[in-house]
């Protein structure tokens, strides 16, 4: 989701959107936690630990070592 809409940012030249991007996605992850998961975020616990995780996830999946 994220990166999509960071792409359609860019696209379409509306680069001041990309600002909103952590009140755009964000509240998608954390109802996926509360509603599907039952658990907390970690992004609530230690942020930085949560985002550099994201990163890593990230990583992983380009490297194919998780499938997306």
């Amino acid at each position: 989701m994220t990166i999509l809409w960071v792409i359609g940012c860019f696209y379409y030249h509306y680069y001041w959107f990309l600002l909103l991007t952590p009140f755009i996605v964000y509240p998608f992850a954390w109802s996926g936690h509360y509603f599907f998961e039952k658990n907390q975020p970690a992004a609530f616990k230690d942020p930085v630990k949560a985002k550099i995780s994201d990163w890593m996830m990230l990583f992983d999946i380009l490297r194919g070592k998780i499938k997306f």
